[in-house]
């Protein structure tokens, strides 16, 4: 039977693991060169006694060929070690998760709930720095409190204090322990933790991306007008800022859908080839909106697997559609060597480049970037930008150069990257290659 798609991915990693050649491997299980080439980049399916005789050469069980772990998995967890520090092994990722699946998974759900913790704190931080109400609520607890020390201290002091005096001071006494006490139930209340469940991300744009993640990022509602994005908001268990951000999103989706609708953009992807510049032309688009549209595209039907990335001037990442190898936390900040942040210093100029990834797969996107000014234009005000990035994973072999991208500089293994903004938490070496 043959085995899931990655299967040729962990075969090379094994490979160069062991510091084999390709040539080598093949000649040793009776197969081209070539042939185990498209083994490798899981271009052909494979099972029974090649996948056998391949194990064998390469010293490990059969299962851990086709079994491995998901790449979704094994992204979170080396995002989990960047976050977390420490002495993690990140180059035997993928052999801890093939082995013991189930602590892997327990690694991620710490990291996000970790993840999720630290996002807690900092909102009650902010709440406690600069909330008026909590200020305020704090005055009246420190004044009452004062004035209570202070009329006890003339009761103290004052041998000499006729009866009168002394019922006025025990009257304002008995008041201001009243006004104290209600202001401190008060305080006490608004401090109680709500009842959220601090599981979820608080973040809005996490909250956002989650939720259109449940959706495969394809929202059939929209694709027609007029649409209830209220209600689909509410259904998709959105609210506060995050349904914000989302009526900002459903209005672009919306445009996207209008400018290019659904079966005749389709017909023209499969058509090109999913060229974005033919696209462009075609339906007299902009670059940008049909990246957008290409990475809605649902993939139940067919359509290969797309990220997309948008960013401000600052290089703040704004979205995230993640696929296998291109998932990255907001917090540990981007490597700045993919083309979402060249496209910035050449505003409105369409990029179109191959990244590798430094796994042992050396793992290849193709993607297509452009920066375009948003908003009014204004004199004497330099325009805001924002650049939007597509993703292809899994793209054609290509002869060209491809940019050696990263991730976190926490868990990169280049060391001869000028880009560098901290040292790795594990050794550094060269990227492997063939």
């Amino acid at each position: 039977m043959p085995v899931k798609r990655l299967t040729g991915s962990r075969i090379r990693e094994k490979r160069l693991d062991q510091g084999l050649r390709q040539a080598a491997v093949a000649e040793a299980v009776g197969i081209s060169p070539s042939y185990l080439n498209l083994i490798e980049h899981n271009r052909r399916r494979i099972g029974g006694k090649l996948l056998t005789n391949l194990a064998r050469v390469l010293g490990v069980d059969p299962t851990m060929l086709t079994e491995g772990a998901d790449s979704d998995l094994l992204d979170q967890m080396r995002s989990a070690a960047a976050a977390l520090g420490g002495e993690a092994e990140i180059a035997r990722t993928d052999e801890i998760a093939a082995r013991y699946p189930g602590w892997s998974a327990l690694i991620v759900a710490q990291a996000r709930r970790i993840a999720a913790l630290d996002e807690h704190i900092l909102a009650l931080t902010d709440r406690i720095a600069h909330d008026p109400q909590l200020a305020n609520s704090l005055h009246e607890v420190i004044s009452a409190v004062t004035s209570i020390r202070s009329s006890a201290s003339i009761l103290v002091t004052q041998e000499q204090l006729d009866a009168d005096w002394q019922r006025r001071f025990h009257q304002n006494i008995h008041k201001d322990s009243l006004r104290l006490a209600d202001s401190s139930e008060a305080l006490i209340a608004y401090l109680e933790a709500p009842e959220a469940t601090v599981e979820v991300a608080q973040s809005p744009f996490e909250q956002l991306e989650n939720a259109l993640a449940l959706r495969d990022y394809f929202l059939a509602p929209l694709e027609e007008e007029p649409s209830d994005i209220a209600a689909l908001a509410q259904e998709l268990g959105l609210s506060g800022p995050a349904a914000q951000l989302f009526d900002v999103y459903a209005a672009q989706y919306q445009k996207d859908a209008a400018m290019l609708p659904l079966q005749a953009f389709t017909d023209a992807c499969r058509a090109t080839d999913y060229d974005p510049s033919q696209l462009a032309r075609q339906f007299n688009a902009d670059f940008p909106s049909v990246l957008r549209r290409l990475s809605s595209l649902p993939t139940g039907e067919g359509h290969p697997r797309m990220g997309l990335a948008t960013c401000d001037v600052s290089g703040a990442l704004t979205f995230i559609k993640p696929v296998p190898g291109f998932t990255y936390s907001r917090t540990n900040g981007a490597c700045p060597l993919w083309p979402i942040f060249s496209a910035l210093s050449r505003p409105t100029q369409p990029i179109r480049a191959e990244v590798s990834l430094p796994d042992a797969s050396q793992t290849r996107f193709l993607c297509y970037a452009m920066a375009i000014p948003v908003g009014a234009h204004q004199f004497d005000v330099a325009p805001v930008l924002q650049s939007t990035m597509l993703v292809v994973a899994d793209p054609a072999e290509g002869a060209g150069f491809a940019i050696p991208v990263g991730g976190s500089c926490r868990i990169c293994p280049r060391s001869d990257c000028t880009s560098r903004r901290e040292p790795a938490i594990i050794g550094v070496s060269a990227a492997p290659g063939l």
